[in-house]
């Protein structure tokens, strides 16, 4: 179904195109008058809709206690007519991690958490294969710089089904696992680290987390469209969501790590939520100091801030453009589900928040019309914002000493790979393994000691850090008609060590790159199944390898690679080892939590004499079928026995029917398709075909 190779397609377009960047110039105003603020908000809203190609955007701007202005753009539906009202509801995402670092930070006001003491101490259950995890504090889980590998999220993200069973689990996952990194090294972002924090709650509180939520941070805020999968709220206020350009509505989006990223609100609500982050309604002034800290430069991190990350206690970003070239403190979070997406800037100064949601869409893209719906509700209390796009450092073109030429070789992050090549006439092409048939980059050599795009308008250098590891930087600064300027300022990629591995192994590994695999261990309601159709079709040419590598992690033996790339920011997040095993035949492989079968190995689809069925195991693997020449052109018809579910694919790898989504209990089948039944042991799926 879906190649190992493929899977991380569309998070490294987004690193291209930083590295790639055109920057276009602002759209100018077409008069002398100052546009109003509701016509800022309706052109941003408008902006992040289209430019994400979102469904729908709800905004709400909060000043000095009540929401001044709030609205939307886009449908609710694609297929009903109602109206974008104030109340509907969107998932938050990431944002939620907010929410878990107030609770802590109210525990800690308390006296009954300390920040920096190891999470053992709240949670003696908690073990890892690796010594080092009895350094890990509660500080760490908040600034993402736990040296955990990233997100246990396997079977969190699911359709219309609120089990938490995989927050459950999670301990029992990091047993096995050992750290990417010495605890406090870096920060790089990290789910698990929240997951961890809302366990931290829990046991300290003795409160499941959203009543601890409700009590202590909902209630007294006045919050009252604010709510977590499995609660008591109507469904159909969400914002319908979709795949692609199909006019369907998908079931409820449910993110069911609720403290890492799995609330859900409206834009009143979470700008509300904000705006109680600028007074002592849910914080003492010091935990709010706190919060807004500098944490990110307690370990390794670029010298230049001036990019959408720049951690604090729970917060993404604590210096963001343009407010911090003027002075102005602004707090941003983003979050993102697979459906929804969100933004949350505080300028706590000025008691002002905005909040920015969609369906579909960014929340790169949120966060900036936030950032539009705030500058003007600046600029109308007489306060400018100067908004100038800084240029990239003066310099020139330059020869280039001939040292730098030792910097060729491979770099990478968790999801790209390159082959930099730095040649003695001062140019640095940049080639992009993962995505051959993106054209390479050429740079050259600059009086700064940077190498930069033909335009001036971005740069590569490379920094050398006190661990010892050569990063390779990039800066680009675009400006978004209707949005505003997009930074990029951070480590890209770290150099990845030579590796040399007998011929048979590397073989063995070009073999398993190659080879599409198919999830075994994810419930029937999972979102995955969705995934792997969605991203069908997205490699064009084979991607190329680092040798030695299999992807970002390290090759050991022929049946392991590891994880070990030190990067902080984003491009390190959500590492994992991988192994390989071959039982009966079948070859099986092991990412982070998650159990794949080869797809070459999976069984052909028996029909009988026009009836079959398929039990789940007790393992509770899921059942993946090959649709061969017997099956092929018939349709299927099948009823459940116990809970399950079903889908079904076709050659490309695109989804045509499933239980799940649409309710289906017939399916055609085509030859070179797929078909998995998948969901609780014991449950039976009966099969029908006619011609």
């Amino acid at each position: 179904m879906i190649a190992l190779k493929k899977r991380c397609a569309a998070l490294l377009m987004a690193l291209v195109l930083s590295l790639s960047l055109s920057v276009p110039t602002l759209a100018a105003q077409t008069d002398d008058a100052a546009p109003s603020l509701e016509d800022t908000a309706v052109s941003a809203a408008l902006a992040a809709l289209e430019y994400g190609g979102a469904t729908s955007v709800q905004y709400a701007l909060w000043k000095d206690g009540e929401i001044l202005l709030s609205g939307s753009s886009g449908v609710y539906s694609k297929s009903e007519d109602r109206a974008l009202t104030d109340d509907i509801l969107y998932g938050i995402g990431s944002v939620s991690k907010i929410y878990t670092t107030v609770a802590v930070l109210q525990l800690a006001q308390q006296g009954d958490v300390s920040l920096d003491v190891p999470v053992t101490r709240y949670l003696p259950q908690f073990r890892m294969a690796d010594p080092r995890y009895r350094d890990i504090t509660v500080r760490m889980l908040l600034n993402h710089s736990s040296g955990l590998m990233g997100s246990g999220l396997a079977g969190a993200i699911l359709f219309d089904d609120a089990d938490d069973s995989a927050v459950d689990n999670l301990l029992e996952t990091l047993s096995t696992q050992r750290l990417v990194a010495d605890p406090g090294a870096y920060s790089v972002y990290c789910n698990d680290g929240f997951t961890l924090a809302q366990l931290i709650v829990e046991a300290v509180s003795g409160q499941d987390f959203m009543e601890y939520v409700r009590e202590h941070i909902l209630t007294p805020a006045g919050l009252e469209h604010t709510f977590a999968p499995g609660d008591d709220f109507d469904p159909d206020l969400l914002a319908k969501t979709y795949s692609g350009s199909d006019p369907r509505p998908l079931p409820q989006d449910c993110l069911n790590a609720v403290g890492a990223g799995g609330l859900y609100a409206s834009a009143s609500d979470l700008a509300d939520f904000g705006g109680a982050l600028t007074d002592s309604t849910l914080l003492s002034a010091s935990s709010r100091e706190a919060m807004a800290a500098l944490e990110y430069d307690r370990g390794i991190w670029p010298d230049d801030t001036l990019d959408l990350l720049s951690y604090g206690l729970g917060w993404d970003c604590v210096s963001f453009f343009p407010f911090s070239q003027n002075g102005i403190q602004a707090l941003v979070k983003g979050g993102d589900t697979l459906r929804y997406h969100a933004g949350l800037i505080v300028l706590p100064q000025h008691r002002m928040a905005a909040a920015v949601l969609s369906s579909g869409g960014s929340s790169a893209y949120n966060e900036l019309a936030a950032a539009r719906l705030l500058t003007e509700a600046l600029r109308q209390d007489g306060i400018a914002v100067d908004e100038t796009v800084p240029a990239l450092p003066d310099a020139q073109a330059a020869a280039m000493p001939a040292e730098l030429t030792t910097l060729s070789g491979y770099y990478g992050s968790t999801t790209a790979q390159y082959q930099v090549d730095v040649s003695a006439d001062g140019k640095l092409t940049l080639s992009y393994l993962n995505l051959p048939q993106m054209p390479a980059q050429v740079f050259s050599y600059y009086s700064d000691g940077t190498f930069r795009d033909e335009h001036n308008l971005s740069l590569l250098s490379f920094v050398t850090e006190s661990n010892g590891e050569t990063y390779l930087y990039q800066k680009a600064l675009g400006a978004l008609p209707g949005l505003g300027v997009l930074p990029m300022s951070n480590y890209a990629a770290v150099r990845m060590p030579e590796n040399q591995v007998p011929q048979e192994v590397q073989t063995s590994w070009d073999t398993i790159a190659a080879t599409s695999f198919l999830p075994l261990t994810e419930p029937y309601t999972s979102q995955v199944y969705l995934a792997l159709s969605e991203s069908a079709g997205q490699a064009v040419q084979a991607p190329q390898s680092v040798p030695g590598y299999m992807g970002s992690d390290r090759i050991v033996d022929a049946a392991s690679a590891r994880y070990e790339l030190q990067l902080p920011g984003t491009g390190g997040r959500d590492g994992y080892d991988i192994s390989i095993r071959e039982e009966n035949g079948d070859t099986y492989m092991t990412a982070g939590a998650t159990l794949y079968l080869a797809q070459e190995d999976a069984p052909e689809l028996f029909t009988g004499s026009g009836w079959s069925y398929s039990t789940i195991q007790p393992d509770g693997y899921a059942r993946w079928y090959r649709i061969g020449e017997d099956a092929a052109w018939t349709a299927m018809s099948v009823q459940v026995e116990g809970e399950g579910g079903f889908w079904v694919y076709n050659p490309e790898g695109y989804l045509t029917t499933s239980s799940v989504l649409w309710g289906d209990t017939k399916a055609p089948l085509e030859e070179g398709g797929l078909v998995v039944f998948a969901g609780d042991a014991g449950s039976r799926f009966h099969l029908s075909f006619t011609r």
